[in-house]
């Protein structure tokens, strides 16, 4: 993906494409949640040119994620720290299976 390539854009997780109203409607809930997810410090939106809050489908994930825990009665400041709990042990999960893999790779080469 490039900056001259906008239709890229669409495949990539990170990108901040939605609005904050838009992402509290795909989300079923309100700009007010959005922010406070924020100030958890679990999501940090994006800022346009013109100072509006822009989401990623990553951050968007996260605060779906949130928004069911809240809605089983999780404080959200809990939510927000089980949530970044559970990425930081995906994140650790991946880079132990690519080390595990690499590891293995290096006992057992290829034949070529």
């Amino acid at each position: 993906m490039t900056a001259d390539d906008p239709i890229g854009r669409l495949d990539d997780d990170d990108y901040p494409a939605y609005t904050m109203g838009r992402a509290a409607d795909m989300l079923g809930t309100t700009p007010g949640f959005l922010r406070a997810l924020g100030k958890a410090r679990l999501i940090t939106p994006l800022r346009s040119e013109g100072g509006h809050r822009r989401y990623s489908r990553y951050q968007l994930r996260l605060a779906a994620r949130a928004r069911e825990l809240v809605d089983q009665g999780t404080p959200i400041e809990a939510a927000c720290r089980i949530i970044i709990l559970e990425d930081q042990l995906e994140e650790a999960q991946r880079l132990n299976a690519e080390y595990r893999r690499a590891a293995t790779e290096r006992q057992h080469p290829a034949n070529d």
